[in-house]
């Protein structure tokens, strides 16, 4: 009986140690676990101070690629009504989850036929950063109403339903608007939203997240820097 029992005590103490080891192992890992978690965030906050936004960004003002698909000359989507003098940028949503470049160019090509409403734009930027040239840049698009006489319009596809950019729509539009500033003499200042003559939520993202337009504001401002 007296060797059982020193046996057990010893047992008990062995199981007492490897507990106590296993404890201090998972303290460790979770202490690990923390600190990686915490450096990471820091990565990814600086790599969001570098970037300018949640997006990361590396374009200057030069023309992108543009595939010019202008419309046909009607009442309405193209009127062919010469602009006053371009004095602004107005960046739009299709408001149509999911439709590419191509499909809003024909769509507006279209309403000549549909005579449904009055609408275009001078340019679309696409799911794949694709832009596709509707309308000439001296003549008015159907899209910003009492600004269309005196503004370049673009219209922005997104992916869903949140209005959000992909980072190759993004990065285009970015590129586009910086070129288009160059183009006219003009600021990043001078880059509105749809909503800011209207009050229509459009484009959506940017109504909704007002750091997201600053960011865009400034990213568009930093490619004009890195072409003059």
């Amino acid at each position: 009986m007296s060797g059982y029992k020193r046996n057990g005590r010893g047992k008990n103490k062995r199981e007492t140690r490897g507990k106590r080891r296993r404890a201090d192992y998972r303290k460790q890992y979770a202490s690990a676990g923390i600190a990686a978690f915490l450096l990471l965030s820091v990565i990814l906050g600086v790599r969001s101070c570098i970037s300018g936004g949640e997006y990361s960004v590396d374009v200057d003002a030069s023309q992108p690629d543009i595939d010019v698909q202008l419309l046909d000359i009607n009442p309405y989507s193209r009127p062919g009504i010469e602009s006053s003098g371009i004095n602004g940028i107005v960046i739009h949503y299709t408001a149509n989850p999911g439709s590419t470049a191509q499909e809003n160019r024909d769509y507006f090509n279209g309403l000549q036929y549909s005579q449904e409403t009055e609408a275009s734009s001078n340019f679309v930027v696409g799911l794949e950063g694709e832009i596709i040239q509707c309308v000439p840049t001296w003549e008015v698009a159907y899209a910003s109403n009492e600004r269309n006489e005196d503004t370049v319009s673009i219209e922005v596809c997104h992916p869903d339903e949140t209005g959000k950019f992909t980072e190759d729509t993004y990065s285009s539009l970015v590129q586009l608007t910086a070129w288009l500033c160059v183009k006219f003499d003009l600021s990043a200042d001078d880059v509105i939203r749809h909503y800011d003559v209207t009050g229509k939520i459009c484009p959506k993202y940017f109504v909704e997240d007002e750091k997201a337009w600053q960011d865009f504001k400034e990213n568009v401002e930093k490619a004009i820097e890195k072409s003059l």
